[in-house]
């Protein structure tokens, strides 16, 4: 409990076995459920998490979003905090995010990763091409979002009845804080420290960056 907040945090995963172990034993103790999402791991994934005391529900469709709707739905917390199996994003972030979220009346806080605390976290080409889909976001949609590519968010349980979150791919990343702050959510970021992955990388970035590009371009115009 935080806040006098029941806390959930989700995590989606394909084959994270190190990076789950990671995650989940850096955990603050004001987390009361943490739900792993096994998206068709063939290594130990669940088995990792459950012995640490995850609940792990599984998800057959393939992609990041597919994982992450079917995580959302099993949360029971008050609130929900998102992030990936691979050690990227801080948990030791979670209460200072979440005293945030209270203090400044928010529904949504989207965890900001610039500028980066270190360089080396993140290559060149991924650097640009979160600044293009930011950019396009903003040109697009007129919110003034620091990191929509962001996968650390925390957010009161009662958005996701606000929200309709369609993207089985990683463009639920973009989708979900377009739809908080589109059905009049109270919307905000916080900069955390981004730290470098743990394990093999799954991200195919020309085509998932190409995917978040024509998905926010659908979605502008009602087609998504």
């Amino acid at each position: 409990m935080r806040q006098n907040l029941k806390l959930s945090v989700v995590i989606p995963c394909y084959n994270e076995e190190d990076g789950v172990r990671e995650v989940i034993g850096r955990m603050p103790k004001s987390v009361d459920e943490i739900v792993v999402v096994d998206n068709n791991c063939t290594d130990r994934t669940a088995a990792v998490a459950t012995s640490l005391g995850a609940r792990v529900v599984a998800e057959k469709v393939p992609g990041y979003g597919a994982a992450y709707k079917t995580g959302l739905a099993a949360a029971t917390g008050d609130v929900i905090i998102t992030m990936d199996g691979d050690g990227t994003y801080p948990p030791e972030e979670i209460d200072r995010l979440v005293d945030e979220l209270v203090a400044k009346k928010w529904d949504f806080l989207s965890a900001s990763r610039f500028p980066l605390t270190d360089p080396k976290a993140m290559n060149f080409t991924n650097r640009v091409g979160n600044w293009v889909l930011t950019v396009t976001a903003l040109v697009l949609f007129f919110v003034p979002i620091k990191d929509s590519q962001s996968g650390m968010w925390v957010f009161k349980r009662d958005m996701l009845k606000r929200m309709r979150l369609k993207s089985d791919g990683m463009p639920l990343s973009q989708e979900i804080k377009l739809e908080a702050i589109l059905r009049g959510g109270k919307f905000g970021e916080s900069h955390i420290p981004y730290g470098a992955r743990i394990g093999e990388v799954k991200l195919q970035k020309w085509r998932d960056g190409w995917l978040n590009l024509t998905h926010l371009v659908a979605k502008r115009f009602g087609a998504a």
